[in-house]
């Protein structure tokens, strides 16, 4: 064959290749642009947030896409209300039931309390998206205290940077389906909720606590700008609550790798790094000091956890979220804090505290 037809095949091949990825970016750009998918690059909070309706589990997400249940934007009259606002830990991983925040509000009502517990979690957001849940969603329901979960694990992530590979559709749903279904990632299951199964493989589960070990280096300069970021949006957040006269408590969200020593050995030796390289309670520390400067109430559930996970598994396996029994301890704890800040009930009555 001459080589001017190769020539002309070859290019004529490339030009039907870039037609078709072209076509391919633009149907997914106008479908994305009619029913949002999270696969696609968004720098508002709403890419994660659930579906109105949407079944999760045997639970159904409310009109809004929250894990709870439905609520009126105006307060009722004597109702004492708190937003809680988080990542996927105060969404929920556990059915709607075993929630923390669930947990928290059926305690404080069962000890007279005429209060409203607002679960707005929302997957794979952090203190930025945090700032501007408050702001959009939040202030608008005259909330009476706002009670923020900080994850340890990746809150202070700031390589939430935009990926170059966003920028094209095509590519981030290669990805989405590789990561998704890569047998190397995660672990087959059938739908339902299961308090014993491992979300991961051992392999991914044990890399992904190797990258986030990185914030407990001693010496690891990045980590400074992204604890003065991360800080940066909780002082604004501190800002709006004391104008409007809101409280405000932060809860801190050990990762697993903080309390579990037989992880934390793993870690230490798939890194190459001495243990003592590590220091694990770090970022706590830096936070308390901030927080108490800053006047800012908080519960650090580290010393908590720590005690307990010598006994008792507190997250699921091979999963940095935590388990039935990590959700009630961590209600438990908070309920315990929260009782210095709420005035007591009319008719209280004996509340039940998980252990």
């Amino acid at each position: 064959m001459p080589r001017k037809s190769i020539l002309s095949i070859g290019r004529d091949a490339l030009m039907i290749a870039l037609i078709t990825v072209a076509s391919v970016e633009l149907g997914l750009r106008i479908y994305n642009y009619v029913d949002p998918l999270p696969i696609f690059y968004s720098d508002s909070y709403n890419r994660w947030r659930g579906k109105p309706f949407a079944p999760n589990g045997s639970f159904h997400l409310n009109s809004k896409g929250f894990n709870d249940v439905e609520f009126n934007v105006k307060k009722a009259a004597g109702t004492t209300r708190i937003l809680g606002i988080g990542d996927s830990f105060a969404f929920g991983i556990v059915p709607y039931e075993y929630n923390y925040l669930t947990l928290i509000e059926q305690n404080l009502k069962q000890g007279g309390h005429d209060i409203e517990v607002i679960n707005m979690g929302i997957p794979s957001i952090g203190p930025r998206e945090y700032l501007s849940l408050l702001v959009n969603e939040g202030l608008a329901l005259e909330p009476d205290r706002v009670l923020l979960s900080f994850f340890i694990g990746n809150d202070f992530e700031e390589s939430r940077k935009r990926k170059l590979i966003s920028y094209s559709y095509v590519a981030s749903l290669i990805t989405y389906v590789l990561d998704r279904w890569s047998k190397a990632q995660w672990m087959p299951g059938d739908g339902k909720y299961d308090d014993n199964a491992p979300t991961f493989t051992d392999k991914f589960y044990l890399e992904l606590e190797v990258r986030r070990s990185a914030i407990f280096l001693r010496d690891h300069r990045a980590f400074d700008a992204d604890f003065t970021t991360a800080l940066s949006y909780i002082s604004e957040i501190k800002r709006l609550c004391d104008s409007r006269n809101i409280g405000l408590t932060i809860v801190l969200i050990p990762d697993e790798l903080q309390v579990s020593k037989p992880l934390r050995t793993e870690v230490i030796a798939a890194s190459g790094l001495a243990g003592a390289s590590y220091d694990f309670a770090l970022p706590n520390r830096l936070l308390h000091a901030k927080f108490d400067e800053l006047k800012i109430d908080y519960i650090d559930l580290i010393t908590e956890f720590s005690a307990k996970s010598l006994d008792k598994r507190l997250y699921r396996p091979n999963d940095s979220h935590w388990n039935i029994a990590g959700n009630e301890l961590a209600a438990g704890l908070i309920l315990q804090h929260l009782s210095a800040q709420l005035a007591s009930p009319a008719n209280p009555s004996i509340v039940s505290v998980p252990p």
